[in-house]
């Protein structure tokens, strides 16, 4: 995995999370082809409700992505009007569906809706998200093998075990700080880090003296949501730094429309964190390639499991 670490001029190695995501879509669709010769073709349902611009481009990326790996793959659209009731049958019309193994209902939903109860609804073994309890359950007493996990965790220890191989370190012993206490990523991403036998702290924006609690980490995982939060003089030298956050924030100047123009950033001063680091995620580019791939993994687990 050392092929996806590259030097930058900052000092630290660069975590290429889009090479990393491209050999997880590899070996995903390499596995589904396995399983369509046995006569089990992978199937996912995405879910979309409203006309949300974002979540419109990462319901059509996760699509593509799943044409990619081989997958029976089906989008449910529906208005912003959808009641929760609506939603709810329909999730489980895709609950008793053969042909489906994956379900995801692309967050955030219409105030009308119950979000929490429309995941709920989702059968455990179909959740591809892991954001049902059953699943997060699962993976708080570290039975992975029948979990199935938050993509954003999971592709985040994929990119931090490819640091760790270059480096020639373990995480078994480090000492890890995850800063974000969320659902989605900071408390299934520490039951991951325990899980490989690291001592972890769970940090979050009222932790008191932060960047002390930072500043100890040999393992920081950034996933608050607020840009550039993490300083870069708070990160110890040869850290490895994990930057979960994408935040858009202003640019320079305006754009071809003569709007004013934006940049993405992440969690984490970039430039001074890897100036101190020895290895970190860009943002984009890190993190969020992983997540698609990940969703990709866990429907192939999904199918796996039920054939």
């Amino acid at each position: 995995m050392s092929d996806v670490l590259i030097k930058s001029d900052h000092g630290a190695l660069i975590i290429d999370g889009k090479a990393v995501s491209a050999n997880v879509l590899a070996e995903v669709a390499a596995g589904a082809a396995e399983l369509i010769a046995k006569g089990v073709r992978p199937g996912l349902a995405v879910v979309l409700v409203g006309e949300d611009p974002a979540s419109q481009v990462y319901v059509k990326s996760k699509g593509k992505a799943a044409e990619t790996c081989g997958f029976h793959s089906v989008q449910h659209t529906l208005s912003r009007e959808t009641t929760q009731a609506e939603l709810i049958t329909l999730v489980e019309k895709l609950n008793a569906d053969p042909a489906i193994h994956g379900i995801l209902v692309q967050l955030p939903l219409p105030k009308q809706i119950d979000s929490q109860l429309v995941l709920e609804t989702i059968s455990p073994a179909k959740d591809v998200d892991g954001f049902h309890p059953v699943n997060a359950g699962l993976l708080a007493i570290g039975d992975r093998k029948r979990a199935l996990v938050p993509c954003t965790p999971a592709g985040s220890l994929i990119l931090l075990q490819a640091a760790m191989q270059a480096l020639g370190r373990t995480i078994s012993g480090q000492d890890a700080v995850v800063v974000g206490r969320s659902n989605i990523v900071g408390k299934p991403m520490a039951q991951l880090l325990l899980a490989e036998s690291a001592t972890v702290t769970i940090a979050h924006s009222r932790t008191r003296d932060l960047a002390a609690v930072v500043g100890r980490a040999d393992i920081v995982v950034a996933a608050v949501g607020i840009p550039e939060m993490i300083k870069g003089a708070w990160i110890k030298p040869g850290a490895i730094v994990i930057d979960v956050g994408i935040n858009r924030v202003p640019g320079e100047g305006l754009n071809a429309k003569g709007e004013p123009k934006s940049r993405l950033v992440g969690d984490v001063e970039f430039a001074a964190a890897a100036a101190r680091a020895a290895a970190i995620t860009p943002v984009p580019g890190g993190v969020g390639p992983m997540t698609i791939a990940m969703l990709m993994s866990n429907t192939l687990t999904a199918a796996r499991r039920k054939a």
